[in-house]
């Protein structure tokens, strides 16, 4: 989206079509970066950016979390048998 304003494009200036041809981009991408910086903006409810880069580092230690969880019960159950 730096891209897009970075070139001088307002909303008004180009449609979301023709800034997606120029810049070979689909304009379901286009628009979905409209529709985040809204968000970023406040202009629009929804998760900012750093929300969503924040919800996805969570979810990644939760991830690795639950895979540690899973080692340790496996290596309690190791030496468990180990130790009978």
């Amino acid at each position: 989206m730096a891209d897009v304003r970075d070139q001088g494009f307002s909303r008004g200036d180009r449609s979301v079509g023709q800034i997606a041809k120029d810049f070979d981009l689909t304009g379901t991408a286009v628009r979905d970066w409209v529709k985040q910086a809204e968000v970023d903006a406040g202009d629009r409810d929804g998760l900012t950016s750093s929300e969503r880069e924040e919800l996805a580092a969570l979810r990644r230690d939760n991830r690795r979390l639950r895979e540690d969880v899973d080692i340790l019960k496996r290596a309690t159950a190791f030496f468990a048998k180990e130790t009978r």
